[in-house]
């Protein structure tokens, strides 16, 4: 979709007026160091090309109005009203942002907005932590007021903690606002500090694979993994100095961690902020072999002892693995579905693509889907003539058995 398009479409919804203002904010894929970010430890995430824009204007009153091209009805926020959630409504994510921005003293004028995502819903590429940071960056920018794209992520996740109720850690916002093209970020999710990583893949693609199995479950199993390890780190700091859980050591917990189902957990928590580690390790002595066999290891981890892939997820990891070229893979995100990916040699994606559509197609009897998307920047201005793709262009076709 072009941008004229996409301002013809906000002006049959909101009539026409001033010329809008465009920014997007894309999604984000976790290459390793998964369910790390509110445990404290190192992820190493980036933002890619699919996205959400969000077409935005002034309407000179006290309300917010908001329209998605992919459901029905506007969102209408009061700003001289208390601004509640209602249960299943998308609205919540930005209603979440708008109240937390005036509780902070931002003063916010009225206006309307259309978003338009190429981001499927529920994929496991961020598409929820995608609309909060759009949201608080295109209103604090046609508002006048001072971007720090650090704050807007630290922001959002405290909507997406106390607004939406989902205890998550920092990753998922912190990429999206600070991604960098063709660079991975690696993050300490305790400290904050962070540096951009070259991500140089040679022979090698990342392809993004959706499941297309809706995540069921994923906000409440999210908030149960995080109170399994908050009891292991309570445990452990009866004995040991340490700030998280990530700190801990595989054998403090064989000393004081009785119940097999938290050790597992914590288990997956510490081997993990190690792979993120060796992981930039392989990456920066070129050894991209390396690096795919820890993302393999990592789903291993997230399927035995985090336990949150599910059957889904297993099998496009699993046929995905079967086929020649491909040096790792694992589930992506959350978790319960949503998306994998894998690293496949660049001259067999297409097979690749092919054979492991048939094969999970006749395991699951869900076609899958496989995005086409470069590292991409985070959140940003866009400006007239830049082009907007169809969801068609971004996502290569799913095959069929």
């Amino acid at each position: 979709m072009t941008t004229q398009n996409l301002i013809e479409k906000f002006e049959s919804y909101f009539g026409t007026g001033s010329e809008p203002q465009l920014f997007f904010a894309p999604g984000r894929v976790n290459l390793i160091g998964e369910h790390i970010d509110y445990n404290g430890g190192n992820v190493l995430p980036c933002a890619i090309k699919l996205g959400i824009t969000a077409v935005i204007r002034k309407n000179d009153s006290s309300t917010i109005l908001m329209k998605s091209l992919y459901t029905k009805g506007m969102v209408k926020v009061d700003l001289n009203e208390e601004i509640n959630p209602i249960n299943g409504d998308w609205g919540n994510y930005p209603k979440g942002v708008i109240a937390f921005l005036l509780q902070n003293g931002i003063e916010l004028s009225g206006c309307s907005i259309l978003f338009y995502s190429t981001l499927p819903a529920g994929s496991g590429l961020s598409s929820s932590a995608s609309l909060e940071v759009l949201t608080a960056y295109s209103l604090l920018k046609i508002n006048n007021q001072k971007i720090n794209p650090i704050e807007i992520a630290l922001l959002c996740q405290k909507v997406e903690n106390e607004y939406i109720g989902v205890s998550c850690g920092i990753m998922d916002q912190f990429s999206v606002a600070m991604g960098k093209k063709d660079c991975a970020i690696l993050l300490n999710c305790q400290s904050l500090k962070y540096e951009y990583v070259p991500l140089q893949l040679n022979e090698y693609s990342l392809v993004i694979m959706n499941s297309n199995k809706k995540r069921e479950l994923a906000s409440s199993k999210y908030n149960e993994r995080k109170l399994e390890c908050d009891t292991v780190l309570n445990d452990l700091q009866n004995h040991y100095s340490i700030a998280n859980l990530c700190e801990a050591q595989l054998y403090q917990l064989d000393f004081h961690i009785i119940d097999e189902t938290l050790k597992r957990r914590a288990r997956h928590v510490i081997s993990e902020n190690n792979r993120v580690n060796s992981a930039i390790d392989a990456l920066q002595n070129n050894d991209i072999k390396q690096f795919g066999e820890l993302l393999t290891a990592s789903h291993l981890s997230l399927k035995n002892d985090y336990e949150v892939s599910g059957f889904e997820l297993d099998t496009i990891v699993e046929e995905s693995l079967k086929i020649n070229g491909c040096i790792g893979a694992r589930m992506t995100g959350a978790g319960f579905g949503g998306c994998a990916i894998a690293l496949v040699a660049t001259d067999v994606v297409d097979i690749f693509k092919e054979k492991v559509s048939a094969t999970y197609y006749a395991k699951t009897n869900i076609l899958p889907a496989f995005y086409e998307s470069s590292i991409g920047a985070g959140v940003h201005e866009l400006h007239s003539y830049q082009i907007l793709k169809q969801v068609q262009d971004d996502i290569s076709k799913p095959y069929s058995s």
